[in-house]
């Protein structure tokens, strides 16, 4: 069989991305069924039943920034990457394959919707790259309060207000010089978590790579 030098390009890899990145593709027509930034219907939904509305929707980091996420792992070799919102997998592939080319690692990601969590766990598996994936099935803010070990690299592409609680929940585990990946800049529900990275008093210094939707790429200090 041949070999590939990025896992990205390995057919079972590049065939499940292609046909995910189509399907993000149609995000739009369920426009109408979306729930919202979560930052202004939390009142009347649970984070439970705004996953589940979105269920159908991928929502996904663009291809730019998931060949970013690629590069950025593969350069800082991190131990433990943490994800939080899986989604179907689209990013959770991209880091799980750069944790791959490294050969050491392992993606720690979290996904609060069954129906993803399902179809993402599929995909894990038929790419092969389950045995470096683990999935954590439920509420974020309480699944990753059992984490223990250190945060090496973490992507946050959640619900946008709850971006910043999971990085504050984190920090203890996020030795200087990690990076924190945030995920779509310019909605409006990521503004706390923007303001908090941004100021350097915080300690974070922060950039923004404009990819898409825009990645916010801070260093702990």
């Amino acid at each position: 069989m041949p070999t590939y030098p990025c896992t990205l390009a390995e057919p079972s890899v590049s065939a499940a991305l292609t046909r995910m990145f189509a399907a993000a593709a149609r995000d739009d027509e369920s426009e109408a069924r979306r729930p919202g930034d979560p930052a202004h219907d939390r009142g009347s939904m649970t984070a439970q039943e705004l996953a589940d509305a979105a269920q159908d929707i991928y929502m996904p980091v663009s291809a730019d920034g998931g060949k970013l996420l690629y590069n950025l792992v593969r350069a800082t070799k991190p131990a433990t990457v943490v994800e939080f919102g899986t989604s179907y997998g689209i990013s959770t592939l991209h880091l799980a394959a750069a944790v791959r080319d490294n050969g050491t690692g392992r993606v720690i990601t979290t996904e609060m919707s069954r129906t993803k969590a399902a179809s993402a766990r599929d995909t894990f598996a038929a790419t092969g790259l389950d045995d470096v994936i683990t999935v954590l099935e439920g509420d974020a803010l309480q699944t990753l309060a059992a984490l223990r070990q250190p945060v090496d690299f973490l992507f946050l592409d959640g619900w946008k207000d709850l971006c910043l609680p999971v990085l504050q929940l984190l920090e203890p585990h996020i030795a200087p010089g990690t990076l924190v990946a945030a995920d779509d800049v310019d909605l409006a529900g990521l503004i706390p978590y923007l303001d908090h990275v941004r100021d350097t008093a915080n300690g974070y210094h922060s950039v923004t790579f404009p990819v898409e939707d825009g990645l916010e790429i801070s260093c702990r200090l």
